[in-house]
């Protein structure tokens, strides 16, 4: 049997988003992370590998949320709000992480992936500040932006 031509719907892309400062924010978290990644691995650390991939797969998976606009088909979350959570507790989470790893490590892999790993709690800091500026509550999207521009 044929599918209905009418009812197929093609994945949208959205290059705008990469090249925009979230989108650029996010590739550029996923590079960190894969680094840290990779010299955890060197120093074969399996506690803070875990904790890299974790959240490289968490945000890969955002990346292609906002990049193929299933933000706009699932709607059963607000994902700014949900990014903007993730982004804060990544942050924390890396922030205690990175501490620990750079003040016991006996390896220089764990040291240096310590060191990314700040730096990437330093761009999720960057990202959950730039959400929490954008994400508006109870004024319409239009108002805000008219605000916004006036400054």
């Amino acid at each position: 049997m044929s599918e209905d031509p009418s009812r197929i719907t093609a994945m949208e892309v959205d290059t705008a988003f990469i090249k925009s400062k979230r989108g650029i924010l996010k590739v550029a978290e996923m590079v960190i992370l894969f680094v840290a990644f990779v010299c955890f691995a060197v120093a074969s650390r399996p506690k803070y590998i875990a904790a890299t991939v974790l959240e490289f797969v968490i945000t890969s998976l955002l990346l292609l949320l906002y990049l193929f606009k299933l933000n706009k088909r699932l709607t059963f979350f607000f994902w700014p709000l949900v990014d903007a959570f993730n982004s804060v507790f990544a942050a924390v989470y890396f922030i205690v992480l990175s501490l620990l790893a750079a003040t016991t490590y006996t390896v220089t892999g764990t040291l240096v992936g310590g060191i990314f790993g700040l730096v990437f709690a330093g761009l999720m800091c960057v990202d959950s500040f730039v959400l929490f500026k954008n994400i508006t509550f109870n004024q319409p999207r239009s108002e805000i932006n008219t605000v916004n521009n006036e400054h």
